[in-house]
């Protein structure tokens, strides 16, 4: 028995499997397209099944495709949906056409599961064409972008709930940590004294900032291009068609798309994709920010700040025993340099598009969207496996305040900077604090120096902080 079947093109034939539900197409591109070794993502497939199977529906009530085809078409879009044929979309990530390759293995699955369904044998296209019924009045052009805004909107919920966990999670530990007295530190020197609840509390605010802005930015990814066709004039689109597949695609997606007011516009400048990397790459150097910040804190345990302990994760060392590595915010780190690196192909793919159209979409979308998937997975491991159960070593960051010429700033108001400066020489000669030094030569009295090197006044009153 005969294990493969042939298709035509206008370049010539291919044999592809007898089972295969792709087609000549997605053939041809797979052959010229081993790249990266990486399928397209998941939710890019998805949803342009959910445009082609809004646009059968919408030929099927102006009678542009009869119930016959628009059925099965409609079925077969169902079954891809629940997860089936998903082992049939082979197209590399990384293409050139603009996209065509992935709009038309998605045509050429759904044409040929909806053969099946129609009990007719995979490839026979003059029953069901996957440019002439699955693609009726749609271009790779619209279908592409399209299914590009939808999956980066679905794909952001989850890193917006990875946000708010870590707001969270920081948001507990500020209070967890409001009395602990500590070094403040500007360009690594011993600055003022402050407190590592504020310090988290800084990080909490941060985080939610960043929060809010993807918030914002995904207002400008509800606007499609979907019913522009090929360059945005809407080329072999019925008007019907044009009023009423956004609407009709509303129906499967979780949050309303509109049709933008100029599709030319639309089609040809990607410009919301650009901020959307843009903040993603603002989300990597903040958390990454904070991960340095942690490795720094809790560098030591004998040698280093030790202000904080992080949990201990895995075994640090083949050699050197008892070694834990801070390998979390490691990690974090390492995933915002993949993202502001992404973030600099996204800009070179937006500013490379030329004329009416982009070509540079997939490597855009790939690396949104993976940048995306990094960073959810990346913020909830360090909210999970590194700052839940952060500890702080409370008696040691007093001591180091205490013993710190720091403490010095809390004389200043009252002393000459003269005899400031004289006090922290001697202490620094003798190896002893500038407190003890203050309280030895009583220079204000007693009461007011407990007063102005007690922890409450040191950080301002921490229970009025605002965190």
């Amino acid at each position: 028995m005969d294990m493969t079947r042939i298709e035509k093109d206008s370049l010539g034939t291919r044999t592809l499997p007898a089972d295969a539900y792709y087609g000549i197409h997605t053939q041809r591109a797979s052959e010229n397209f081993k790249i990266s070794q990486q399928t397209l993502h998941p939710l890019l497939i998805k949803n342009m099944v959910k445009i082609k199977k809004a646009a059968a529906i919408v030929h099927q009530q102006n009678n542009e495709l009869d119930d016959r085809k628009a059925n099965a078409i409609i079925a077969a879009c169902n079954d891809i949906l629940a997860g089936k044929l998903a082992n049939q979309f082979i197209i590399d990530a990384i293409q050139g056409g603009a996209g065509t390759s992935a709009n038309m293995n998605v045509n050429e699955v759904i044409a040929n599961r909806s053969l099946e369904i129609l009990g007719e044998p995979l490839g026979n296209y003059t029953c069901i064409n996957p440019n002439d019924h699955v693609n009726r009045s749609q271009s790779t052009n619209d279908v592409f972008p399209t299914a590009g805004k939808m999956a980066i909107l679905e794909l952001l919920l989850g890193l917006e709930n990875a946000l708010q966990l870590l707001s969270k999670t920081l948001k507990q530990k500020s209070l967890e940590f409001k009395d602990v007295l500590k070094v403040g530190r500007t360009q690594l020197q011993d600055a003022l004294p402050t407190s590592l609840g504020r310090s988290f509390g800084a990080y909490q605010q941060v985080i939610e900032r960043e929060y809010q802005r993807i918030i914002a930015i995904k207002s400008e990814l509800t606007t499609v291009n979907l019913g522009g066709t090929a360059i945005g004039t809407s080329m072999n689109a019925s008007q019907y068609y044009l009023t009423q597949v956004v609407p009709t695609l509303n129906q499967s997606f979780f949050t309303p798309l509109k049709q933008a007011e100029d599709l030319i516009d639309a089609t040809q400048n990607l410009d919301s994709f650009m901020q959307v990397s843009s903040r993603l790459k603002g989300i990597a150097t903040t958390i990454s920010k904070l991960s340095n910040d942690l490795r720094l804190m809790s560098s030591g345990p004998q040698a280093g700040f030790t202000e904080i302990q992080l949990p201990a994760k895995q075994v640090g060392s083949s050699i050197m025993p008892g070694k834990i590595n801070p390998v979390i915010p490691e990690v974090v780190s390492q995933v915002a340099f993949q993202v502001i690196g992404n973030d600099l192909t996204a800009t070179f793919a937006v500013e490379s598009g030329q004329l009416e159209l982009n070509a540079f979409e997939p490597i855009l979308f790939q690396n949104i969207l993976s940048s995306i998937d990094l960073l959810t997975n990346a913020i909830q491991t360090l909210s999970i496996n590194a700052i839940q159960d952060i500890t702080a070593n409370e008696s040691y960051c007093l001591e180091s305040v205490m013993h710190s010429d720091i403490m010095i700033t809390a004389l200043t108001p009252y002393l000459s900077y003269a005899t400031a400066a004289n006090l922290i020489k001697e202490a620094r000669q003798k190896r002893c604090s500038v407190r003890d030094l203050a309280f030895k030569y009583k220079l204000l009295p007693v009461a007011q120096l407990e007063h102005l090197f007690s922890i409450d006044s040191l950080i301002s009153n921490p229970d009025k902080m605002a965190i």
